[in-house]
């Protein structure tokens, strides 16, 4: 996906220098992306604010589930005599399938 995006902007910027006689729909068609993605991307640089990257790459999410509440899920369960269903229930803090890959993760749930 970068090569993709890469490649769209040196096509842009050789047009933006004189250098090309492509259109940006031709750009468009060599690269895949829609016409007005290019020229979102020829905005971004001539304003000189692109990425290649996600802003969010190699970042952690802001609801990632801690450690501590992990094992006091697990250990809840342990001691409840309830359905992983009716814990979710219980316990609404949590969606069913945080939950359930929880207990998955931990060898709570029975294989069937």
């Amino acid at each position: 996906m970068k090569e993709k995006k890469a490649l769209a902007l040196k096509y842009i910027q050789s047009k933006l220098d004189g250098k090309s006689f492509l259109t940006y729909e031709e750009i468009a068609e060599i690269t895949g992306y829609h016409p007005k993605y290019i020229l979102r991307l020829k905005k971004e640089l001539s304003n000189g604010d692109f990425h290649l990257e996600h802003g969010n790459k190699n970042k952690e999410p802001i609801n990632k589930m801690s450690k501590e509440e992990e094992e006091k899920i697990v250990n809840l369960y342990k001691r409840a005599n309830a359905s992983v269903r009716q814990f979710c229930r219980f316990y609404h803090s949590r969606s069913y399938s945080c939950i359930y890959n929880v207990l998955k993760k931990n060898g709570l749930l029975d294989k069937k």
